[in-house]
């Protein structure tokens, strides 16, 4: 321990005893870290309370302190911290005075060649200019007395709270707005190959500024992993300064592999990835903390706006809840878990409110998240069809997905659903052309494709291979033959047949295939050609893969992806399809015959004038390992006698019961011999129930004839709804594409939709068909997490496909209907 004895006379302590045992301490292996820290920061005292107390003897003042603030304040001393300081004072010493009591003080720390952040100031002048400047005020809420008049800095300290956490209404703002404008000069810490461990996005600064709103009493940040966060980024950048002898913050390539080494870690990667999980959870709890200050403040005008219009007489109102999805409702800018939901009981619920959450550009509670992680049942393996659903539904939401999955990430959830995604979290791609860490690579890989998915047929494979493409980056070895190992088990895991599973392995295992042949290859040359169809296998893998490659590469920088490598890749594309088609395009076998139960149903219809409703549970709907699995889903079979306006009306039914259509199939029935002529519709439907139970067969079948006959408005209804949902708040969705299928039928025209899933989506399909004036033979409806791939085969009213032209202009009209707003 430095002992520092004033010299004789006026001299002040010699300050060679604090350097040589400052240098001990620095050198010392055996206490790194916060224990170092406060070593340094109490020597630092000791030497600065005897400098304070030789200089104050001399100058004959008695009514003045010596105030450590800032990092100094708080005892967080790296080896080239500056050493912030105030000189406080009562007043009743004379300026002359002051100053030479302030120049006793300075000038030996600028001899040691210390960096000196310094003030003079009495408490008035200290709370005026904070009131004036907030990062004084910052400052100021960590002052701790190293020297002289203890009552004065209390009475300091005192005031600076009472000040801080009355005025939090405007300066949290202020602070917000510092924090915001921060982040965008310097990035996001976690996504730096040279990150400035404190002025970054979930840096030390944004530690600090948790603290202050913390010390507001306004609002709080999450503890779990915060302190441990801190000390990470000091540590590290202890050994920074150590390694450079130079107090610099920001960790510049060269100095990485030393500073691991220093830290006890095997390389540069493990340290960088280490500093990444830091700065990750600071910016998680910074985004939380800011999302409840500003609701906190928003609610406090709100009431203060009551009372002043009721004359004080306002009573606190629960706040109101919207249902999002089963168990999920939005409270307050959130979304929650409604009261009834019991997670213990339902393996799905972490994922539907998660995609729910998603689908409204809403942030997932963090009290959800972590009630979630702590109680949610596991979910089976393979996942039910739910569970993979509302997957792809959140994968497909866009921006909004990516902090809904950071929510998820926070608490430990993606990992539980997807173990693999270990290896990658917050690994660092120390490649220019790269953004993002790997994890975080993957996850806008998955942002870029779903404003892709109205080009391919399967959406759900698009955006699944999208997230895995590069998992293998967590292995050694070639990342795209390792994962396609990955993405083979993980897309057995999530749910996929085996057929769509191999689909995912290879898009996974070809990713960059378009796009290193097309700008490495002659095109000209056929085998070029040859090598990638046979690489690809099918018109419907190279849709994808096209469509997957353009996003990996604008997910990955805006130097990976450009209109003339655009140009390269679709000319590649171009000329593979043609060389799987052989030169002509494969024909749609059409549906399949009809089963026993809707024969049996079609000839009920016939003989009863209909309509005939049968509605059954599905089996995979039931309860596995003692858990819900699956919202309440089953198959309604409607058989009536052909005639208009069928399809929007049973759509309409469904979506007044708020049930989701999973997939459905429309077909036309002939009469069997012997019975009256006249064709039978049979509308085979996988519905589940959105909120709740499913209604009663008997129900559907009275709305059905209400629409049919016209005294059910169905179209006004769900106008109304419509009207009353809270407005999306997330990224606009992709306009509907609607094509036409072209010699995929010679019995019927075949028009292709994908569009946003949505309530009454088929309703408004099928009164635009019915408006179009054709006729619809038959439909395969299909939801894909939350698109719809829909294909309707259509005929004139002769029942002949239509011509080219009218095709086109059906299209055409189709699109623009289901572009316009509901209604």
């Amino acid at each position: 321990m430095l002992r520092t004895q004033p010299k004789t006379g006026d001299e002040d302590p010699d300050p060679s005893g604090y350097a040589a045992a400052r240098l001990l301490l620095l050198n010392e292996k055996e206490r790194p870290g916060p224990p170092r820290r406060a070593a340094l920061a109490h020597l630092t005292d000791q030497w600065l309370a005897a400098l304070f107390d030789t200089a104050r003897a001399a100058a004959g003042i008695r009514g003045a302190a010596l105030v450590a603030v800032g990092g100094y304040g708080r005892g967080e001393l790296s080896p080239r911290s500056d050493l912030d300081l105030v000189l406080l004072h009562d007043g009743t010493a004379g300026p002359r005075e002051i100053a030479a009591l302030a120049d006793r003080l300075w000038y030996p720390v600028w001899d040691l060649g210390l960096a000196l952040d310094h003030s003079v100031r009495t408490p008035a002048e200290a709370r005026r200019t904070a009131a004036e400047d907030l990062k004084v005020q910052l400052g100021l809420l960590d002052a701790r007395p190293v020297a002289g008049d203890l009552g004065l800095v209390a009475a300091l300290r005192t005031a600076v709270l009472a000040d801080w956490r009355g005025q939090a209404a405007r300066r949290l703002p202020e602070l917000d707005a510092l924090c915001r404008d921060r982040a965008e000069r310097q990035g996001e810490l976690r996504f730096l190959l040279e990150p400035d461990l404190k002025e970054a996005r979930g840096g030390l600064r944004d530690a600090t500024a948790l603290r202050a709103v913390a010390a507001s009493w306004l609002a709080d940040a999450p503890r779990a992993g915060l302190d441990t966060a801190r000390r990470t980024l000091l540590d590290t950048r202890d050994a920074l300064h150590l390694a450079t002898g130079r107090a610099t913050d920001r960790l510049a390539l060269q100095e990485q592999d030393q500073i691991a080494a220093d830290l006890g870690l095997p390389d540069a990667d493990a340290l960088l990835r280490q500093v990444y999980e830091a700065a990750r959870t600071i910016a998680y709890a910074t985004d939380i903390t800011w999302r409840e200050v500003n609701r906190v403040l928003r609610a406090r005008s709100a009431r203060h706006r009551l009372r002043t219009a009721l004359g004080g007489g306002a009573r606190r109102r629960e706040p109101e809840r919207t249902p999002l999805a089963e168990g999920v409702v939005e409270q307050d800018g959130e979304a929650v878990l409604a009261r009834t939901a019991r997670p213990e009981r339902d393996p799905v619920l972490p994922l539907r409110a998660a995609s729910a959450a998603a689908r409204a550009g809403l942030p997932l509670s963090p009290h959800a998240v972590r009630r979630l992680a702590r109680d949610a049942a596991p979910l089976p393996v393979p996942w039910p069809a739910e569970a993979r659903e509302e997957f792809v539904t959140l994968l497909g939401a866009g921006e909004p997905a990516v902090a809904v999955w950071e929510a998820l990430e926070a608490e430990g959830l993606i990992t539980r659903l997807l173990p693999d995604w270990e290896r990658v979290r917050c690994r660092p791609q120390r490649n220019a052309v790269h953004t993002w860490t790997v994890d975080r690579h993957l996850v806008e890989t998955a942002v870029r494709a779903a404003a892709l998915t109205r080009r391919v047929g399967r959406p759900d494979l698009l955006l699944t291979a999208a997230l895995l493409h590069d998992l293998g980056k967590g292995w050694p070895g070639d990342h795209s033959v390792t994962g396609e190992i990955i993405a083979r088990d993980t897309a057995a895991r999530i749910g996929f047949d085996p057929a769509d599973t191999a689909v995912v392995a290879t898009l996974v295992r070809h990713h960059l295939l378009l796009a290193d042949t097309a700008t490495r290859r002659d095109l000209d040359d056929p085998a070029t050609v040859r090598a990638v169809a046979a690489a690809v296998g099918s018109a419907a893998t190279l849709e994808l893969l096209h469509a997957l490659t353009e996003a990996d590469a604008l997910a990955t920088g805006p130097a990976a992806w450009s209109a003339w490598r655009g140009s390269l890749v679709a000319e590649l594309v171009r000329r593979t399809a043609a060389e799987l088609a052989g030169g002509r395009a494969p024909e749609d076998p059409g549906p399949a015959g009809p089963s026993a139960e809707q024969e049996r149903l079609a000839a009920e219809a016939l003989r009863t004038g209909g309509p005939v409703l049968s509605l059954r549970t599905r089996p995979e709907a039931e309860q596995a390992g003692g858990g819900r699995c699956e919202q309440t889903g089953a198959e309604l079979l409607i058989a009536l006698p052909d005639r208009p306006g069928v399809l929007p009306a049973a759509a309409g039914v469904l979506a007044l019961h708020r049930l989701t259509v999973r997939a459905a199939e429309l077909r036309t029935v002939a009469p069997p011999e012997g019975a009256a002529p006249g064709a039978v519709l049979v509308l085979n439907w996988r519905v589940a129930a959105a909120f709740g139970a499913l209604p009663q067969a008997a129900t559907l079948r009275t709305d059905l004839l209400r629409a049919l006959d016209g005294s059910l408005d169905i179209a006004a209804r769900l106008a109304e709804r419509d009207a009353a949902r809270p407005p999306r708040r997330g990224t606009p969705p992709q306009p509907p594409r609607v094509t036409v299928a072209p010699a995929a039928s010679h019995q019927a025209t075949v028009i292709e939709i994908r569009a946003q899933d949505a309530p009454g989506l088929l309703h408004r399909i099928g009164r635009a068909l019915e408006g179009a004036g054709v006729r619809v033979r038959s439909a395969h409806v299909s939801t894909l997490g939350g698109d719809a791939v829909d294909a309707f085969y259509v005929t004139a009213p002769d029942g002949r496909p239509l011509a080219d032209p009218a095709a086109a202009a059906l299209a055409r009209s189709l699109e623009a209907a289901l572009g316009d707003p509901p209604g």
